[in-house]
């Protein structure tokens, strides 16, 4: 619902005017605001009903947070393997 009043709010501007729109939207005490409603959206939706949701999320975000962290890592390590495949004519 609030991503649809966001674009109603935009359609009707020029690009020029797009970061003069946006600018008091992206404040501190805006992000601060937000990230609290949502917060507490998240409390009431899943912590007082007593849901296994949450745990399934922390799960989930590890797992996703250990491979982003991983990746690096293992792009070098093919990187490595596919020139070594190149210089020896492997398969």
């Amino acid at each position: 619902m609030a991503m649809k009043s966001f674009f109603n709010g935009i359609k009707g501007l020029k690009v020029k005017d797009l970061p003069a729109h946006l600018k008091p939207m992206l404040t501190i005490t805006k992000a601060k605001e937000a990230m609290g409603k949502g917060l507490d959206n998240y409390h009431k939706k899943y912590i007082l009903t007593s849901s296994p949701e949450p745990l399934f999320h922390v799960c989930f975000g590890g797992l996703i947070f250990s491979y982003l962290v991983a990746l690096p890592e293992e792009r070098r390590h093919l990187a490595h393997q596919q020139q070594h495949a190149k210089e020896h004519g492997g398969h």
